[in-house]
This record gives C-alpha cells, structure tokens and sequence, in this order.
C-alpha cells in the first residue's frame, strides 16, 4: 500500500501530526520504535505488580490548554482526566504553604501584601487565553493579537529573577521560583519567565489534570482517533535511515535534531546540516517512582489535596539548585517535582496502597544517583515519607536516554528552551518544521513551542507540509 506521508515517531507530537494530515485527506503511516505508541505518555508496572506508574508525562494542564487537544473529542475515545482538588502545592520549612487555586482571586488572596502583584501578572494572561494560545504556542509569527501578545511578551521574555522582584513575600517568590523551575533555566536567563506564567494560568484557565489509568491513555485516545480516521500505525520498528521508508510526499520525523541528522542527515544541505550539530541540549533529569503502603504524610494539610507538589522552599533555594545544573554541579537539595496521582485515581495502586513520582534536574548527561537527595526533599516536608516505601524505581539520564532516544542527556523538553533557542528552535529558518531536503519536516519538541504534552510541534508542522503540498 502507498502512502502520503509516513511520521516516524508516536509522541504526542508525531501521533498529533499524523492526525493533522489525516484530517486532510492524506493516507498516513505512522511507524514507532517501541512496543506502544505513546513516547512520554507511557505508564507501566514500574515497582511491584499492580502499582501502575507515569513513565514521563504525568501532569497535563498544557493538554486542555493546547488549541490542538482542544479542537479534539477524546474522551470519545476513552479518554478521563481527574482534577485534584489543589492543582499545585508550595510547602515551606515552616509548615505553611502556597497553593494553585481554580481562581485568580482564590490564589492572589493567600499571599498577602503579594495579592495585586500575583493578579496583575497572571490575570491578563488567563483572561485572554483564547486569544493569546495560538500565538503563544506557535513559531515566531506576527501575532493575530499584536497589542495582547506584546502585553504578554514584555513580562514573558523576561528572567524568573527579575519578575520575582515584584513580590515581596517570601510565599510569593517561592510559589513563583516553583512555576519558573519548569523552564529548566537558571533564574537570571532571559525567557525564563513565560513558563512559569502559563503554568499558573493553566491553573486558573483549565486546571492540572492527571489521566485516569494513566498518562498512557492519552496515547491510547490519540491513536484510536487517528485509526477511526483510515490511518495506519505499526509498532517495533526503528527507522536508522530514511532511504529505508517507502516512498511517500511527506515524511515527518519526531526525533531530536541528532537523530534528525543520523537518520536523514545525507539528504541535508551542508549548511543546515551545520546548524542542527550546533543545537544545545538543556539539564536532563533524575527521576523516582515509589509503591507506598499509605498516602504520603505532607506536614502542610493542603499538599496533601494536591495533584502536584514543588518541593523546594525558597526563592533563593530553587534558584541556586537550577543554576547548578548548567554549571555542571549537583546539589544536595535540589528542586523536586512531585505528583501523588494515586490520592485521585484508585486505579493507579491496590486497594490502601499508593504511588508517588518526582524528578529532579542534573546536569545534561549526568548520571550521580540522587535518590537519596530527592527522597530527603520529600521527607523534609512530609515527615516519615521513608517508611512508607515498600519499591522503588530510579530513572537516570542515560535511562532516560535509553528509554526514549528523543532525552538526549535526560533533557526531557526537547533541548534549552533558553533566549537563544525560544524562536530559532532547531535552526533559524523561515520555517523551523521544513529541513533543507525537499519533504522532510521536524515535528518534534525540538521545534516551536518545545517540550510538553500539547502537540502544537507536530500540529504546525503537518500545517507546514499541507501549505507546501
């Protein structure tokens, strides 16, 4: 059978390019290395037999934020988000902690004197997401709302550093230097800012979902919708070089800009070719997934209502633990993403059991074994956390790597997300999707908008192939 196009790659990008084109009349293939489809959005029996973990992806507030997953129905085909009570948590050594509320007002509010800087920073955002999403999670374009977008672009450029000195309480700047960790940035770089914008306004525009079942159901969705539309989709098979595909008009490759070059890098003008061996790699990351016999026993009584928790403490304490990562040190207390999916969805673990999963940023291709570095966050605000644990499984960069080809060093976004990279992601091009080879196209997080669960990389670039064909 012949077909229009092949996308290499079954990610949230590669399987959202492959309905794209699908949607468009053209007959689609989708070839994926692994045994399912999913990339990031995988789950499995990590520790113990019954206890079912998010591999990678395992927090989705950019899945309903996305215009892509919007404009789609897949709870049609099986999809069911959870919403925690408290999307987001900010404990603090002293018991407190600082929390993402369903509302502006609701969150402003718990931060004092910090009230009116919080609202005037994210307010503008949430009101005009509709307006601001298309442009936001796009290449660099002239904006469809230039007035909004350059409201929005002045305080976004900035570096985490230099919002935070809006706030004057230390519940404030912890809770934002939480958001702002995110961007995998040191705090003084510039752009460091938008990240940790949208994901607050996530908060207030559409939540902080998990997937019942798992993020593996995400993945699951996608392919059933791209199958009910006449696709194809074919598992355990590695593409090593692109002459090996069938001929077809469009190829879209889901991988980053080193694979890109390994697999198709013949085709490629020597120029281009250049240009994607200059691309940088940001921090990769360390990651832990436990089976527990109870709930995990946060001092602060709203941590334990939430989906996600930042464990991190201060402003200054998130700040000097993300810079190390880019000076190539490890630090004893560094910056931990946590998620206790099993508080809200009784699937995940047997029946009085639960699970929990945290990561932590190292240096790119780092490989120092920070359980104890991370568990110790944990147990720092939730007290007897250690003895709950009856398995674990640790993840480090070259596993990451190994898991999923697109981690180059455990760098789970894709590559830097830094001034230097936001616009010109792989290469400064016209286009970021059209490589120099006639009908190959990059729809990987390595393109605009970069990394996260949102498919507007492999949206754009199918748009792209479409506007070319």
């Amino acid at each position: 059978m012949s077909y229009d196009a092949i996308v290499v790659g079954a990610g949230p990008n590669g399987l959202a390019a492959a309905i794209t084109l699908q949607q468009q009349g053209l007959q689609v293939l989708v070839l994926e290395a692994g045994d399912t489809v999913g990339g990031g959005m995988r789950t499995k029996e990590l520790t113990l037999p019954g206890f079912r973990h998010d591999v990678c992806s395992a927090i989705h507030p950019m899945l309903i934020m996305s215009p892509f997953f919007r404009g789609l129905s897949l709870q049609d085909y099986g999809l069911e988000l959870i919403y925690p009570a408290v999307a987001a948590a900010h404990p603090f050594d002293d018991g407190s902690a600082a929390v993402l509320r369903g509302s502006v007002a609701a969150t402003a509010a718990a931060f004092g004197a910090d009230a009116a800087a919080y609202a005037d920073l994210v307010g503008p955002v949430v009101e005009h997401w509709d307006e601001l999403s298309r442009d936001i999670l796009a290449p660099f374009h002239f904006p469809r709302h230039p007035w909004l977008m350059a409201r929005f672009g002045t305080t976004a450029l900035r570096s985490a550093e230099a919002v935070a000195k809006r706030f004057r309480t230390g519940a404030a700047k912890g809770f934002w230097g939480g958001m702002a960790a995110h961007s995998m940035l040191p705090f003084h770089y510039l752009s460091g800012a938008a990240i940790g914008m949208i994901l607050c306004a996530a908060g207030h525009v559409a939540g902080w979902p998990l997937v019942k079942g798992g993020s593996q159901a995400i993945a699951d969705a996608m392919a059933a919708y791209f199958l009910s539309l006449g696709g194809k989709i074919e598992t355990g098979i590695t593409v090593d070089n692109v002459d090996q595909l069938p001929p077809a008009h469009v190829l879209m490759l889901d991988v980053s800009p080193r694979q890109l070059l390994s697999i198709a890098g013949h085709r490629f003008s020597a120029g281009y070719a250049k240009a994607l061996s200059r691309y940088r790699y940001g921090p990769g990351v360390f990651k832990v997934d436990w089976a527990l016999d109870g709930p995990v026993p946060f001092t602060n009584p709203e941590c334990r209502q939430a989906g996600t928790v930042h464990l991190g403490n201060t402003f200054a304490e998130i700040a000097q633990a993300e810079h190390a990562n880019w000076k190539n040190e490890i630090t004893p207390k560094p910056f931990v993403l946590f998620a206790q999916q099993s508080l809200f969805d009784q699937t995940r673990a047997p029946q009085g059991h639960h699970t929990a999963w945290g990561y932590c940023h190292v240096p790119n291709g780092n490989t120092t074994d920070m359980t104890a570095s991370i568990e110790n966050q944990v147990e720092r605000f939730a007290p007897g956390f250690k003895k709950r644990i009856i398995g674990r499984h640790v993840m480090n960069t070259a596993d990451m790597q190994a898991y999923n080809a697109n981690y180059i060093g455990g760098d789970i976004n894709g590559g830097a997300i830094d001034i230097g990279q936001l616009f010109t992601r792989p290469v400064l091009r016209a286009s970021p999707y059209r490589t120099s080879a006639k009908g190959i196209y990059l729809c990987s997080a390595s393109t605009p908008p970069g990394g996260g669960v949102h498919g507007m990389c492999g949206y754009h670039a199918a748009m792209q192939a479409l506007k070319d064909l």
